[in-house]
C-alpha cells in the first residue's frame, strides 16, 4: 500500500489490524485492500468502523458500497443486493454486479467504455507521449479501465476515486490486486504524499472537480514527469453530462505551457493508428471537449502505442447484436442517451461479418473496436 496520511489530521496512517488504519487518534476503515478516508462522511465511518469492531468486515463492506457521489441522482441499491453482491464477489460478473449495485445508465457506461469515443481518446493522448512510465496515478480512476490497460504494459498503478464501490469494482473485475487504490475526496486535503509518479492522469473527469486550480495543483504536485487530462467539456458547447466545462480562456488560463487537442481529434487518431495533430486555439473554439498533456517531449507519436494496441484475447464488441437474418451483427445500442453520445463519433462500423470469438482478425478491426479485449469476468 503507498504511504498515506490522514486528510484531516495530515499525519501518517498505519495499520491498526487487517481493516483499520489510524493516525494514533482517528480511525478510517480499508476493505479489501482500499482505505476509505472520504471526508465529510463520519457517520458513515463510525458505522463501518463498528461493523468491523465487531467482527463483521462483509457488514461494513455493504456499508461502504452505499455510498454515491454528490451528482447521484438515481436510486440508492437494496440492502439485499448488497449482501447478495459482496458474498458472491468471486462469481458474479462485471454487469451483474454493476446491476446489485444500482448503478443503471452509469453501468452501460462502464460496461461498453472499452470502445467508447472518449476512452480511445484519452488512450491515443497517452499513447502519442508515450515516455515508458513505470508507476502511474489516476484521479477519478472509477472502475480502473486506463488503470487496467497501465498495468498490461508493466506500469505499477494507482487510483483514487471518491466513490468506493467503483474501487471495489476495479479491485475485483478489472484493475486486479496489484493496483493500489484509495478512496478520498478531491476538495479536502489529499491522504496522499510526495512526488514521484512518472504519469499522472485524469481522464473524462476533470470537469466535475472543483475547485479546478487547486485540484490542478495538487496533480501536478504528485507528477515527475507528465500530466495527461483528457475529455474535458468544453463550456461553450453543447455536451451530454453534468458538470463543469472549461472555456478556451479558462483552459489557456490553467494550461499555460500543455499540448492541447480536440478529443475527437485522439478518438480518430486511435482508429486509424496514427499520430494525432495538437490544436491551435483557433481550431478549438467550437470542440466539443479538450484533452492536453504536460510534459511532452518532441513531436507526437502514432497512436499506436501500448495502450492503443489490440491486446489477445480478443471478442466482438458486445455492442453487436446478432442480425435478425443471420447475417452477421450490427449495433444495439444499450440505451438513446448512450447512442445520441456516441454515435457520431464511434471508430467502429454500424455492422460486423466477425462472429462472437474470431479465429483470424486484423489490427484494423481491432483497432477500430470492431474487436475489443474485456476482463475476464465481463
Amino acid at each position: 500500500m503507498i504511504p498515506l496520511v490522514s486528510p484531516v489530521s495530515g499525519l501518517p496512517l498505519r495499520p491498526e489490524g487487517p481493516n483499520v488504519l489510524t493516525d494514533g487518534a482517528e480511525r478510517w476503515p480499508i476493505l479489501d485492500g482500499i482505505p476509505y478516508l472520504r471526508t465529510g462522511r463520519a457517520e458513515l465511518v463510525a458505522a463501518a468502523l463498528a461493523r468491523i469492531d465487531a467482527g463483521e468486515s462483509d457488514g461494513a463492506l455493504a456499508l461502504l458500497l452505499a455510498d454515491a457521489d454528490d451528482w447521484w441522482d438515481g436510486p440508492a441499491p437494496d440492502p439485499a443486493d448488497l449482501r447478495r453482491l459482496v458474498a458472491g464477489r468471486d462469481a458474479l460478473s462485471l454487469r451483474d454486479a454493476m446491476t446489485l449495485l444500482a448503478y443503471d445508465r452509469v453501468g452501460d457506461y462502464f460496461a461498453h467504455r472499452w470502445s467508447d469515443p472518449t476512452f480511445l481518446a484519452g488512450l491515443a493522448l497517452i499513447d502519442a507521449h508515450w515516455r515508458e512510465p513505470a508507476s502511474a496515478f489516476e484521479l477519478a480512476c472509477g472502475i480502473g479501465h486506463f488503470l487496467r490497460e497501465l498495468g498490461a504494459a508493466g506500469v505499477r498503478v494507482a487510483g483514487g476515486d471518491v466513490v468506493f464501490s467503483k474501487l471495489w469494482l476495479a479491485r475485483h473485475w478489472v484493475a486486479g490486486p496489484e493496483a493500489d487504490l484509495v478512496c478520498f475526496d478531491a476538495r479536502s486535503p489529499w491522504p496522499l504524499t510526495g512526488r514521484g509518479y512518472d504519469l499522472v492522469l485524469c481522464q473524462d473527469a476533470f470537469y466535475f472537480l472543483e475547485p479546478k486550480s487547486v485540484i490542478l495543483g495538487r496533480l501536478r504536485a504528485l507528477a515527475a514527469g507528465q500530466l495527461a487530462i483528457g475529455h474535458v467539456h468544453n463550456s461553450q458547447a453543447a455536451n451530454h453530462s453534468a458538470g463543469h466545462g472549461v472555456s478556451l480562456d479558462e483552459l489557456a488560463r490553467l494550461f499555460p505551457e500543455a499540448r492541447v487537442y480536440d478529443d475527437a481529434e485522439l478518438t480518430r487518431a486511435a482508429g486509424e493508428g496514427r499520430a494525432p495533430v495538437a490544436a491551435t486555439p483557433a481550431g478549438l473554439r467550437h470542440a466539443d471537449a479538450f484533452a492536453l498533456v504536460e510534459g511532452a517531449r518532441g513531436p507526437a507519436r502514432s497512436a499506436d502505442g501500448p495502450l492503443c494496441r489490440p491486446r489477445p484475447p480478443l471478442r466482438r464488441n458486445p455492442l453487436y447484436r446478432p442480425a435478425p437474418d443471420g447475417a452477421g451483427a450490427s449495433i444495439g445500442w444499450p440505451s438513446d442517451r448512450y447512442r445520441a453520445e456516441y454515435e457520431a463519433l464511434a471508430t467502429y462500423p454500424a455492422r460486423t461479418g466477425l462472429p462472437e470469438w474470431p479465429q483470424t482478425w486484423t489490427v484494423e478491426q481491432a483497432r477500430r473496436r470492431e474487436l475489443v479485449s474485456l476482463p475476464e469476468r465481463w
